[in-house]
């Protein structure tokens, strides 16, 4: 009897892309938010949206806040990025992105049709308790990183060393 090789099943291994990878993210990234910021400020600018109200700047501060943010975390990612940078990065945009949504829905600059505007703040709501989770997530993450790399060496000593004490 004959036996057929198998593999083993493949695991959802975590993989980090490569630098190259990472650093043309980063670039699209900031690329992408500052065509934004220039769409929503200058040309056609947010007047041009004809379900925002005349409310709308009152929230433009934090919307604009929210966007450069992504644009000079991208643009330090593509500097350098580790892990630490990139949690603390994380809870940095997250949280000035939540002061805009929370912002939003106080002054809710939005006029739509009633179920329109329902569903519209339902997912403003969504969009809060998401970011709340995601600083969460990005702040254990960040301690996380931070105190692996300060983390004593404690594995065997490098080639040639001695572990003789005098």
């Amino acid at each position: 009897m004959s036996t057929i090789p198998t593999t083993p099943p493949r695991t959802r291994a975590r993989h980090r892309a490569g630098p190259a990878e990472r650093r043309f993210g980063y670039l699209v990234a900031a690329v992408v938010n500052a065509v934004m910021l220039y769409l929503v400020n200058v040309s056609p600018g947010w007047e041009a949206l004809p379900f925002l109200t005349r409310d709308f700047p009152q929230v433009l501060g934090l919307v604009n806040a929210s966007i450069a943010v992504g644009v000079v975390a991208n643009v330090v990612y593509l500097v350098r990025d580790p892990q630490w940078l990139r949690a603390l990065g994380d809870v940095v945009t997250t949280a000035v992105g939540l002061a805009a949504l929370v912002s939003i829905w106080q002054v809710w600059p939005i006029d739509l049709d009633t179920a329109w505007d329902l569903l519209a703040r339902w997912v403003v709501g969504v969009g809060v308790v998401g970011s709340v989770i995601a600083i969460v997530v990005a702040v254990v993450r960040f301690v996380g990183s931070v105190s692996t790399d300060t983390l004593p060496h404690t594995g065997p000593p490098p080639s040639g060393a001695s572990t003789r004490h005098a």
